[in-house]
């Protein structure tokens, strides 16, 4: 039972985490109808520069200039790279194609500067424990759960309370029709571009912490687990990303926990059993779980 409770705190920690991965797909999804490849990368930008910072400035400061660094740069790519001028909705496919060029250019620079080394990110969690009831857990989980879930919150906040939210929500049910009702598309995508850069430098923190050994340069590849969760939810579903990814989280805790009772599925079923529950959801509702099934006329 003990080892049952430890993953499924684990899981829910991993998912939280996830969340904040995912709910990022989301959002740039929802104002552009864009797939960010890069996500990955931007995720391994911000613990990067919260890794090579936090001697200097102390974690806060290394984890907030990472943070707004991550988020101008990916308004950057946005603004600079995937457009000029007015966003249009149906060059979607290829401005997702020029994500996975940015991915590959943003990956190579910062492998070649992390080499093989472990990077730690001077978090004040280290590698503490609490005990709860019967289960002992590492702080940087605890950490984990309530950070995310503030991060998370303010995201929902401002999703449901803000001209923003609302502009993004139309964008999402209507990319062509929100912006001939008068929503600055430009604008509105920038800023979900931003917020998806922030919200990878913070879970990059968290992905790197113990009992995680530190920053690799494949930590970004963690953040392709995210993809499923939030295909999961429905593209275009907040609170479906965050049902997808605690989903997601305690799969893949669980699997990794009861590995031995799962060899028949080999040793290194847990890196894709993300991607096996995605393919049996999406079976069952190709939509996703908070989808919504488009109207056609025929």
């Amino acid at each position: 039972m003990t080892g049952l409770l430890d993953d499924l705190l684990g899981g829910l920690a991993l998912g939280a985490v996830y969340a904040l991965v995912a709910l990022g797909f989301v959002v740039i999804f929802k104002a552009s109808g864009v797939l960010n490849f890069a996500h990955g990368s931007l995720l391994l930008l911000g613990g990067y520069l919260t890794a090579v910072l936090h001697d200097d400035i102390g974690f806060a400061g290394a984890l907030a200039a990472g943070v707004l660094v991550t988020a101008l740069l990916a308004g950057g790519i946005d603004r600079l790279l995937l457009r000029r001028g007015d966003p249009d909705p149906h060059t979607a496919h290829v401005q997702t194609i020029v994500t996975i060029g940015v991915d590959m250019v943003l990956l190579t620079d910062l492998s070649r500067r992390i080499g093989g080394d472990l990077l730690p990110l001077g978090d004040p969690w280290g590698d503490a424990v609490t005990r709860v009831g019967p289960v002992t857990v590492a702080d940087s989980r605890l950490a984990a759960i309530a950070v995310s879930a503030v991060a998370i919150a303010v995201v929902f906040g401002l999703f449901r309370y803000t001209r923003w939210g609302l502009s993004l929500r139309a964008a999402g049910e209507d990319l062509e029709a929100a912006a001939l009702m008068g929503v600055r598309l430009s604008r509105v995508r920038t800023l979900a571009w931003c917020l998806a850069g922030a919200l990878a430098a913070l879970a990059a923190v968290f992905l790197a912490a113990f009992p995680a050994p530190g920053l690799e340069r494949t930590t970004g590849q963690i953040a392709l687990k995210a993809f499923p969760a939030a295909v999961l939810g429905g593209m275009t579903s907040p609170a479906g990303a965050l049902a997808g990814s605690l989903l997601i989280g305690l799969t893949e805790a669980l699997v990794a926990g009861h590995q031995s009772e799962l060899s028949l599925l080999g040793e290194g079923f847990g890196d894709v059993a993300p991607y096996a529950v995605m393919v049996l959801v999406l079976l069952v509702r190709p939509t996703g779980l908070f989808g919504a099934k488009g109207a056609a006329r025929v």
